[in-house]
């Protein structure tokens, strides 16, 4: 007896979800251990408030502790930026189940990494659970954030997600893999 026509794509629809979801958890893997690893060499080998110039001045490399948000915001809502990267992560986690779009994936994933990168400096870091100052040590075209603010690569992996997350709703592409028309769109801006 032949299966129905839909019962190949039934099969391989969950395979395709495994395989979504395994990029986002590998993707998210990868920019954590580059920030953690970063985080060590820089406490390491930079002395807090040290500059390193590099590629000319377009780059510098310091060490110093965030214990706000992105751009050094609200520095004294440290527990509450801790808890609300908890709940990214959840979340993520939760949607990775029925993902089945690579863009998606990839979006999910440097968030995911970015927030789990920078909420293990606020856990483990001086001064105390949760509350721990968060390594940055990159600054751009000055030393200490003069020109742009210092970040590490934690941060550069939520903004580029951010961005990527972005650009796939503007285009209306769901996690599902399927791209909402624009009627939809409209009807719910």
């Amino acid at each position: 007896m032949d299966e129905p026509t839909g019962g190949a794509s039934a099969v391989a629809e969950p395979q395709r979800g495994r395989l979504r979801t395994r990029l986002l958890l590998s993707l998210a893997a990868v920019v954590l251990l580059a920030d953690l690893m970063t985080k060590l060499v820089v406490v390491a080998r930079i002395e807090p408030g040290e500059d390193i110039r590099v590629l000319g001045g377009a780059l510098y490399l310091t060490n110093l502790r965030n214990t706000g948000a992105a751009f050094s915001f609200a520095e004294g809502f440290t527990v509450v930026f801790s808890l609300v990267a908890l709940v990214v992560v959840v979340v993520i986690v939760r949607t990775a189940r029925r993902l089945f779009s690579t863009g998606w994936a990839v979006a999910l994933g440097l968030v995911l990494g970015g927030a789990l990168g920078n909420l293990v400096d606020r856990v483990f870091r001086h001064p105390g659970f949760l509350r721990g100052g968060v390594v940055d040590f990159l600054s751009v075209f000055g030393p200490d954030g003069r020109i742009w603010p210092v970040f590490n690569v934690a941060d550069s992996a939520i903004v580029c997600g951010g961005i990527l997350g972005v650009f796939l709703a503007l285009r209306g592409i769901e996690f599902d893999g399927t791209r909402s028309s624009g009627e939809d769109r409209a009807d719910t801006a």
